[in-house]
């Protein structure tokens, strides 16, 4: 069912003025009966018969879809030549039903109810008869049901994932840990939009949903107890959308992450990236300084580019390089220009204001910094730092292992703590919380605390946990340090009353090496043309060859005064172990070995 709103009354001026195309919010009817109320823009530039691809902007948490043509995504969008569709997620907004946090089951289902509707749209590019050329984009919530949608419907074309997550199972409850204050943010604000949305009518007529008692329920256990019930903790764990949904998925996917994102850390956008990968699909992982915190460094360059916790709800964006970004993945895989250059397979910006580059994430790896310490930190129940967004430092009472960097370098990826401890206390489960602190600046690198779990009944124990993982630019002689607190007001407050006693602490933090990484948007330095020398001295001449990966030749080879010109196709990217197959004038052949990180192609 179709009905002009509001907003087709209040903009009619507007439009007839500008010449934007009609503007129309559209009921559909979900699998379950369910309205949702979607806003359709079709893009203005558009002549009669003329037809473009589609891209579904989907909003943040408890928030409705956009509505105004004039700003946000909908303007960038249309100036970028597509139709627009927006929309209110079931129980938001003035659409009807449950909150179900985007399952793929229930709203996956829905966003495929309004690809069935875009593809009867007259301005709608088809592919084939019930297939439209869609795309997605959008952050946080609106990233999540991308990837809910994706694992169910084959039909989307290109999705653009910002601080989205794997699971909600280890965002919101890690190790079984509950992440208070952010639960508390994300509750209050969907209670209150789930109950009173829909009230005062809309398209759909008054509609009367709420959040799932799972929700309510879980969240009330947290707060009271710092634990959730199994029935309710496998309810989250439904919800995913998980391995099982993400390796379903078949459409290019880059996968936009917040280096200082403490809902949704780079763990999760990690995990996504790895398995849409592993399918063989198009891939790009893009970390920006921003997501569900507090951006102290800026977008690259930009001084203090925080963002409030209303904008953090919402897609977290803003950074001149990622729109650039995401406006050439939506080119080259919704528009199907093969020209377009995405770049390199992995873009992040590090905690000096600049970005960086590489094949490919995990990067190659350099010698890792190590430390070891060992000390007792007391536990108490009014233990705190930082912010429900935001981990801290704090200046007393933390236990401490100093962390130099004499050689320097891009500190990059999940460090590794391990800890051997005993200790006594009451509850004896509880947690404390690792944090890597630069010791210069006097934060919590990218904001982060990691829980890490602890049993104090008196016996010997040995933990060991990756961390979330970081990007910080480590200066020859530059200064950090691992601190083991015991509360943080991100995490669930500490119920627990005594001592631990750490025997052993080691913690490496991972380095990566910098023959492959190109800095500041120059791609890394491998090139596809080069000479190499043979590790022995040749009897013969060589006189051609070739280059093989696996079984797989990649390359082929000349001969070149006093090495060999190695010339490789541009179908590889990444740690390659390729093989340098001679032929000798003797008519005998000789195998060289090269490790090689190889530019995105």
């Amino acid at each position: 069912m179709r009905i002009r709103s509001c907003l087709v009354a209040t903009l009619a001026l507007w439009a007839a003025v500008t010449g934007v195309a009609r503007a129309e919010d559209l009921v559909v009817t979900s699998f379950d009966g369910t309205p949702i109320v979607a806003h359709w823009f079709p893009n203005p530039s558009l002549g009669p018969g003329d037809k473009a691809p589609v891209v579904l902007n989907g909003p943040g948490w408890s928030s409705p879809g956009a509505n105004d043509p004039s700003e946000g995504a909908i303007k960038r969008l249309h100036g970028q030549g597509y139709n627009v569709l927006t929309w209110d997620p079931r129980g938001f907004g003035v659409s009807g039903g449950v909150v179900q946090i985007n399952a793929p089951q229930t709203e996956g289902r829905d966003v495929k109810a309004l690809i069935d509707q875009m593809a009867r749209e007259p301005e709608v590019l088809l592919d084939r008869a019930g297939d439209p050329r869609v795309g997605m984009t959008g952050g946080s919530y609106g990233g999540g049901i991308q990837l809910s949608t994706a694992g169910i419907d084959r039909r989307l074309d290109a999705l653009v994932p910002v601080v989205a997550w794997h699971s909600l199972e280890t965002s919101l409850f890690k190790d079984r840990t509950f992440k208070q204050g952010w639960n508390s943010l994300l509750y209050a604000a969907g209670k209150s939009a789930a109950e009173n949305g829909g009230l005062a009518g809309g398209p759909a007529g008054v509609q009367t949903g709420g959040l799932d008692p799972h929700i309510t329920s879980a969240y009330d256990s947290a707060l009271a107890t710092g634990t959730v019930s199994a029935e309710d903790e496998q309810w989250f764990r439904d919800r995913g959308p998980g391995d099982a949904t993400i390796a379903k998925i078949r459409t290019p996917t880059m996968v936009v992450a917040g280096t200082v994102d403490t809902l949704f850390p780079l763990d999760e956008d990690i995990k996504i990236y790895r398995r849409i990968k592993a399918s063989g699909v198009p891939t790009k992982l893009f970390w920006f300084c921003g997501g569900h915190g507090q951006c102290a460094e800026g977008n690259g360059g930009e001084e203090g580019a925080g963002l409030d916790v209303g904008s953090i709800l919402g897609s977290g964006a803003g950074d001149p390089r990622l729109d650039a970004a995401t406006e050439a993945w939506l080119e080259r895989y919704l528009k199907k220009n093969r020209r377009v250059d995405t770049g390199p397979e992995f873009e992040f910006l590090s905690d000096d204001r600049k970005y960086r580059v590489a094949p490919q994430y995990p990067v190659a790896p350099g010698r890792p910094l190590r430390a070891r310490g060992a000390g007792t930190l007391a536990i108490s129940e009014s233990a705190t730092s930082g912010s429900p967004i935001f981990s801290a430092p704090v200046d007393s009472g933390a236990l401490e292992v100093p962390i130099t960097a004499r050689r320097g370098g891009q500190l990059l990826g999940a460090p590794r703590l391990k800890l051997t401890y005993r200790g006594t206390g009451a509850p004896a489960v509880t947690r404390v919380f690792a944090l890597i602190v630069s010791v210069a600046r006097g934060v919590a690198v990218g904001n982060q605390a990691t829980p890490i779990p602890v049993e104090l009944d008196g016996k010997r124990h040995t933990v060991s946990r990756s961390l979330v993982p970081i990007a910080s630019t480590a200066r020859r002689g530059a200064r950090y340090k691992l601190q083991l607190i015991a509360g943080t007001a991100v995490w669930a407050k500490q119920r627990t009353n005594g001592s631990l006693k750490a025997s052993r602490i080691e913690i490496e933090l991972p380095v990566a090496d910098p023959r492959g990484l190109g800095r500041n948007g120059v791609r890394c330095s491998v090139r596809r043309r080069f000479t190499v020398k043979p590790s022995r001295r040749l009897r013969s001449v060589v006189v051609g060859g070739r280059v093989m990966l696996g079984r797989k030749r990649l390359g082929r080879v000349k001969a070149g005064g006093k090495g060999v010109r190695v010339r490789l196709a541009r179908t590889a990217s990444g740690r390659k172990k390729l093989r340098l197959v001679l032929s000798l004038s003797d008519g005998s052949t000789v195998t060289e070995r090269r490790m090689l990180w190889l530019c995105a192609p």
